[in-house]
């Protein structure tokens, strides 16, 4: 069985190639296609390739600093990729890849981590980050988006069957693409340690500094909690604006290295997050260390994180606001031997990437199974003579 992994983009390791990597162990010998491919080639060995099929996006000028200018060539771009020799095509999707042209002797099953936020509900975040929100161009900028909508629909009966990454991302599925889908948590790399670090002073939030990881409110927050100190982990345009915000108790680090990181996670009272996402694995990576998460209460967050219960792994706050975390973090603080890092340590191998693998594995046999019992159901046509 000839196999292609059609990704959206390679260009840095996140939590989407996170999930590339763990198929690839799945089908080795998989041919990978993707838009532009710009990695290291030891970044692809950690990926577990050496070389992918691009498209003619890979060859534009100045693509790693401004790939999203090129969102309107995307779905162009996407089509154009030959598959037609393959068995099974497995699309891993944030944007376009599950526009892929498959034809009707070919099983794809479509890996979603989101419907194309761009388009959809980070719209007007995209408008603003790209000085669009206003003028001709921001007339010229929404039209294109709506036509990336209705391509995005339009593609998505693509897909013999959608796997989708939350609970969240299911409901958004079904919402926008009218479809249902299986849900498979993502692979967490967890914490592998020999000695566990004792835990320090500091709160810990981390990633990259852009206005929709809202790092600002939490930022605010702690001003008004000098008697508490917070370490901010990441880079970004809005640093250096943050960095004029925070009080003396907070303290940027900017970007540090992965183990480096997981120090400052294991090391922490709690991990603060107050973005909305599709599922959040640093909240899981968070708590693979053993260390309790305070998170906006909406999205993947109340999928990872045990709120309550007998075993509860963290907190929630309503709205991504200073007052909201300073509520949050303040009853933390007041019950913060109730919340065991052991039971964190646990909550987080409900994530792991061996129990990634088996169910997505699992699924795709089930898919194939299905696929090949209704080729064998068609009736074969009669010849009128």
């Amino acid at each position: 069985m000839r196999v292609a992994i059609v990704h959206d983009w390679l260009y840095v390791l996140g939590g989407a190639e996170q999930v590339l990597r763990e198929i690839l162990k799945c089908y080795p010998n998989a041919d990978v296609y993707t838009l532009f491919d710009l990695l290291r080639p030891e970044d692809r060995r950690k990926l577990g390739f050496e070389t992918s099929h691009t498209s003619f996006l890979q060859k534009m000028p100045f693509l790693k600093r401004h790939h999203r200018s090129y969102l309107p060539l995307m779905p162009l771009a996407i089509e154009q990729f030959d598959l037609s020799s393959y068995d099974l095509v497995i699309s891993s999707s944030a944007a376009v890849a599950k526009g892929v042209i498959t034809g009707p002797d070919q099983l794809h099953v479509a890996y979603v981590h989101s419907p194309m936020r761009y388009a959809w509900d980070l719209q007007h975040v995209y408008l603003k980050e790209s000085g669009m929100e206003s003028g001709i161009k921001s007339v010229v900028a929404r039209s294109i988006l709506h036509q990336m909508r209705m391509w995005d629909a339009r593609t998505a009966h693509g897909p013999d069957a959608i796997i989708t990454n939350s609970q969240f991302v299911a409901r958004r599925v079904k919402k926008t693409y009218g479809r249902d889908s299986r849900v498979i948590y993502p692979p967490v790399t967890l914490a592998n340690r020999d000695v566990i670090l004792p835990v320090g002073n500091h709160f810990l939030a981390a990633s990259r500094l852009v206005p929709y990881k809202r790092i600002e409110p939490i930022v605010r927050a702690f001003n008004e909690m000098p008697d508490l100190e917070l370490v901010v982990a990441g880079a970004g345009p809005e640093a250096e604006r943050l960095k004029k915000l925070a009080g003396s108790n907070v303290k940027f680090v900017g970007f540090v290295p992965d183990n480096d990181l997981r120090d400052l996670m294991t090391t922490a009272r709690a991990f603060v997050f107050a973005a909305e996402e599709d599922f959040g694995i640093v909240l899981v990576e968070a708590q693979s260390e053993g260390t309790p998460v305070l998170a906006l209460g909406k999205g993947g967050a109340r999928e990872s994180i045990a709120g309550s219960g007998p075993r509860p792994t963290g907190m929630f706050f309503d709205k991504p606001d200073p007052q909201s975390i300073v509520e949050c973090v303040r009853s933390f603080v007041a019950r913060e031997k109730t919340i065991s890092r052991l039971d964190c340590r646990h909550r987080a191998t409900l994530f792991s990437a061996e129990r990634f693998r088996n169910q997505f594995v699992a699924a795709v046999n089930e898919e194939l199974e299905r696929f090949r019992a209704g080729d064998q159901g068609l009736e074969t046509p009669r010849l009128i003579a």
